[in-house]
């Protein structure tokens, strides 16, 4: 067998059979489908009533009980001042704060919440706050309109929402009937979208640093304990790294797929078990979106699904990430042959990881605006492009462009493995020594 193959296959059994790598197989998909699932058991059991004084001495405020998750228990003004208010709510166990709005002598809306306080005890959460606010706001515009002599419940009436259905237009081939031009429209969704870049964006990420690390630290470990010296005595420096990369890569892959399997057989568990499905019974829908309810809103997700090629998507994914990790591979093993411990590959490493960090720090804006010129430049790049690229493709990128991206990636991939490998085969076999850029330089230049 082709000692290239031999050692892929040695990295590939040795880490397959690990008890670590068993365990993060199982693991993994626990720890992403708890991610979907504890934050919605724990909202679910965390929701709390809280209770206010109120202190109205602007009479502003109807005598309003509750008011989303906040219960407002109202004191008389004329038997409390605000020394016996604040004495009441800090001696009472079952209150969260005291809500305190001033007299006003010309009854301006304005002035009393300019002035209004919430003493809070140091309970009181922000969703809590926030409705407080709110019902301010809505009582004292009220008020204004009342003012104004205009029927508050005349200007409800007269406030419509809008909701556009946002389509993705684009020319068909050929052209219809007299020469005019024929378009097809599929729905958008740019929430979808940015989760299902975003979503794909973190697996290439992580994925590409967690698999390309272990290179390198194989690499130290083989290089420190020596072990490296006999085997380079039988197999070249250039298939020993390769072998190493493709090795790994083998047991990436494989414990991605079982991740994705996993994942997903969890993930229909917690659907069937009713853990995801909100429950609607009894529910406001003034308290919730209307989206959330509307059966035209799960069309236009399935609409958007449907309009996405995810089969191209898919594709498009598995080239990324493969195609990252064998170029990111291929310079952390350079790392690792190049230093004589972890410690020494900080000053090496931070060039190397630099543009995949800029590349994900930018997801928001690449999302935003994936036609930019950012972007684009940022999608071609073979160092930013397997991260930056499956930002875009849900919302559409030129077969071109892609195209483009993915040859550029190839030729990164080649130009990167032929750098790293004539740095690797002088860098496996140096001990003791601190090594510099300068010295890197001058073992690429160096001829076999």
């Amino acid at each position: 067998m082709n000692a290239f193959l031999l050692v892929a296959r040695r990295e590939f059994l040795t880490r397959v059979r690990k008890k670590s790598f068993l365990v993060m197989t199982i693991l993994g998909p626990i720890f992403f489908a708890a991610l979907m699932v504890v934050p919605v058991l724990l909202e679910e059991t965390a929701e709390r009533t809280w209770h206010i004084l109120v202190l109205d001495n602007s009479y502003l405020l109807a005598n309003e009980g509750q008011i989303g998750d906040v219960t407002m228990d109202q004191l008389d003004p004329e038997k409390h001042n605000l020394e016996a208010a604040l004495t009441l709510s800090m001696e009472s166990d079952a209150h969260d704060g005291l809500l305190y709005l001033p007299p006003s002598e010309t009854g301006n809306p304005q002035f009393i919440l300019n002035n209004a306080v919430l003493y809070n005890k140091g309970d009181l959460n922000m969703s809590a706050g926030r409705s407080i606010e709110r019902f301010l706001q809505k009582a004292a515009t009220s008020e204004k309109l009342a003012l104004l002599g205009v029927d508050p419940a005349v200007v409800a009436s007269a406030q419509t929402e809008v909701e556009i259905d946002m389509l993705d237009i684009s020319e068909s081939e050929g052209t219809g009937a007299e020469g005019q031009h024929e378009f097809t429209t599929e729905s958008s969704d740019l929430g979808l979208k940015m989760v299902i870049g975003f979503a794909s964006t973190l697996m290439i990420y992580m994925f590409i640093f967690l698999y390309a690390t272990q290179i390198m630290r194989g690499v130290i470990e083989e290089k420190t304990s020596r072990i490296v010296e006999v085997i380079i005595s039988s197999i070249k420096p250039m298939q020993l790294m390769m072998g190493k990369i493709i090795g790994i890569a083998s047991v990436g892959m494989l414990q991605f797929f079982i991740w994705i399997l996993l994942t997903s057989i969890f993930m229909i568990a917690a659907a069937a078990s009713g853990i995801l499905s909100p429950d609607l019974a009894g529910v406001d829908p003034g308290m919730m979106g209307a989206e959330a309810i509307d059966p035209s809103t799960m069309a236009l997700a399935f609409g958007t699904i449907q309009a996405l090629n995810l089969p191209l998507i898919l594709a498009c994914f598995v080239f990324y990430f493969i195609g990252g990790y064998l170029m990111y591979g291929a310079l952390f093993a350079a790392v690792g042959a190049a230093v004589d411990s972890e410690t020494d590959t900080q000053q090496f490493m931070l060039p190397l990881t630099m543009p995949m960090i800029l590349s994900f720090v930018l997801a928001t804006r690449i999302m935003q605006e994936p036609g930019s010129d950012l972007s684009f430049w940022l999608s071609i790049i073979p160092f930013t492009s397997p991260v930056s690229m499956m930002m875009r493709l849900p919302f559409g990128v030129p077969m071109w462009e892609m195209a483009l991206s993915m040859t550029l990636l190839v030729l990164g991939f080649l130009f990167t493995t032929w750098l790293a490998g004539r740095i690797y085969r002088i860098g496996i076999l140096t001990f003791g020594k601190k090594v510099t850029y300068r010295d890197l330089w001058r073992w690429i230049r160096m001829k076999p």
